[in-house]
């Protein structure tokens, strides 16, 4: 007997999936700063991907994950805590390594595809 192949999570270049309300930023640390995204894909156990916005506004991070971003629109600046700043925007991509710690200095509306893993 032939097994399933698993379906392929899929979104089309022209959709602009809606975003659901993500509620506040827990990592703001000025004004609050409001969230709202879509998951396109998630294993259950912890790795997922989908959509992120968030409102602009500097935050703190550490993270307990792996996550992969690519910048669709909007701009930030974003600091490692033992490197120089990097500025990103449409079409930067970048890693992040478990265990980072740094600041998100969000200029504008930020819009991202992740991947956590």
């Amino acid at each position: 007997m032939r097994e399933r192949a698993a379906s392929t999570p899929h979104l089309a270049p022209e959709a602009a999936p809606p975003l659901e309300d993500w509620g506040p930023l827990a990592e703001a640390t000025g004004a609050p700063m409001r969230t709202a995204g879509t998951t396109i894909w998630s294993d259950g156990a912890g790795a997922e991907s989908g959509i992120w916005e968030c409102t602009a506004g500097p935050s703190r991070w550490t993270l307990e994950t792996h996550e992969f971003v690519h910048i669709l629109a909007g701009r930030m600046t974003v600091t490692p805590d033992d490197g120089d700043p990097i500025e990103m925007g449409p079409g930067s991509t970048a890693v992040f390594p478990r265990g980072w710690t740094g600041t998100w200095d969000i200029h504008e509306p930020i819009r991202k595809l992740y991947v956590i893993f």
